[in-house]
């Protein structure tokens, strides 16, 4: 199997074949619920853990399932570390046809991001930093002419305190499934914000947050600081995603009224 040699394109090519393995276990595998979940995670964990083995032996690797079967395996005195969530967004995988679950691929070096992808298989799409998207209207603070913002949020748990900003900035909600879903629903003007804070840890938001930084979209912390990765606590609970003008206005807004 022929793999990519720059970084980029290696790792959307990484997202492409999970993505590939997810949608075939999705078809051919007969389960349903938390074993079609459980499966669609194990492939997509075993098939990365082996491209990553094979073409990157000497990198280290940040994701849940490694964590939880095998430590952190060096990755902190690791000149580069790849960040992976193998299946972001199980429940959604588990219910077809729902297409909004993605896998994630970034790579950490010298304290930065410094390549990510962002794969929605059941979109046919991969969004990656080697040839970063192109956001409609990015430098437009009105490029949707006087439509109310769009923030995306999570379809079952969303935080309650991003209902008292959307009333504030007038804003409408939209919900949907995965965080790296929702992150590239800023990317592809779907939404113009994904503001989170309910807990998360750097795999669910590292590639898309490599994307979206990469396509000139604001991306920090919900206090303004910027996200950091590959740290003794993977624990990074909250992030903010969205459009440059709305940048300001939703951190005002959580300066002023926290996220309690």
């Amino acid at each position: 199997m022929t793999a990519p040699r720059d970084d980029h394109a290696f790792a959307a090519w990484l997202a492409e074949q999970a993505g590939a393995r997810l949608l075939e276990v999705r078809a051919t595998s007969g389960l349903g619920g938390k074993e079609l979940k459980d499966a669609g995670d194990a492939a997509a964990q075993a098939l990365l853990g082996e491209l990553l083995g094979v073409h990157r032996p000497h990198d280290a690797v940040l994701s849940e399932e490694e964590i939880e079967t095998h430590g952190d395996a060096g990755r902190l005195t690791a000149e580069r570390v790849w960040i992976i969530d193998p299946l972001d967004g199980t429940r959604e995988f588990s219910e077809p046809p729902r297409d909004d679950w993605a896998v994630h691929v970034a790579l950490w070096s010298g304290g930065e991001l410094v390549a990510g992808a962002v794969a929605q298989p059941a979109l046919g799409e991969t969004f990656h930093t080697g040839v970063p998207p192109v956001v409609p209207g990015l430098d437009e603070p009105d490029h949707r002419q006087g439509q109310p913002p769009r923030i995306a949020v999570s379809r079952s748990r969303p935080p309650a305190f991003v209902a008292a900003l959307a009333e504030e900035l007038g804003a409408e909600l939209v919900p949907m499934g995965s965080a790296g879903v929702k992150m590239m629903s800023v990317v592809r003007d779907v939404a113009d914000a994904y503001v989170h804070a309910g807990g998360q840890y750097e795999w669910d938001s590292a590639a898309p947050v490599a994307v979206a930084a990469a396509a000139g979209l604001h991306t920090s912390r919900v206090d303004g600081s910027p996200l950091v990765y590959n740290r003794a606590d993977p624990y990074l609970p909250d992030v903010v995603v969205c459009r440059p003008a709305l940048a300001g206005p939703i951190l005002a807004f959580i300066e002023r009224h926290g996220i309690d």
